[in-house]
């Protein structure tokens, strides 16, 4: 995840994102550092890289996956303990924790068919738009 540090410069950092019903969650430790950049400058762009899906075909990969929006402190106890509880987490390990869902303003998949790379493209109000390139 890429958030902004108090000179604008981009801060990089390993984080978990979980969809848990509509939303799109991560969390930081208490006092992290990207929790800090989240509070002052919510903005935030998150890359996940591919994953393959079965050993059997490295192919299967659904590509590469960027998120791009705003992050929302989560501050009601008993949502973010619907949340945990709903990951298989116990909520009182979590209870200092910071925890954010995704306003997202725009989402890239990325991946290659055959010999064109094809490009998944979504924003809010636009739908899907879907390109292609040799």
């Amino acid at each position: 995840m890429a958030t902004l540090r108090k000179d604008g410069t981009p801060r990089v950092s390993g984080i978990e994102a979980y969809f848990v019903g509509d939303d799109l969650w991560f969390g930081s430790m208490p006092g992290a550092l990207k929790a800090r950049d989240l509070e002052r400058d919510p903005r935030f762009a998150l890359h996940g890289p591919p994953v393959i899906l079965s050993a059997d075909d490295p192919a299967a990969a659904p590509g590469d996956a960027k998120v791009t929006g705003r992050a929302i402190e989560a501050t009601d106890r008993q949502r973010i303990a619907a949340m945990l509880t709903e990951r298989g987490l116990d909520p009182d390990s979590f209870s200092d924790s910071h925890f954010f869902t995704a306003d997202i303003s725009e989402v890239v998949l990325t991946r290659i068919e055959g010999p064109d790379m094809v490009i998944d493209l979504w924003r809010p109000g636009r739908g899907l738009q879907t390109l292609r390139r040799a």
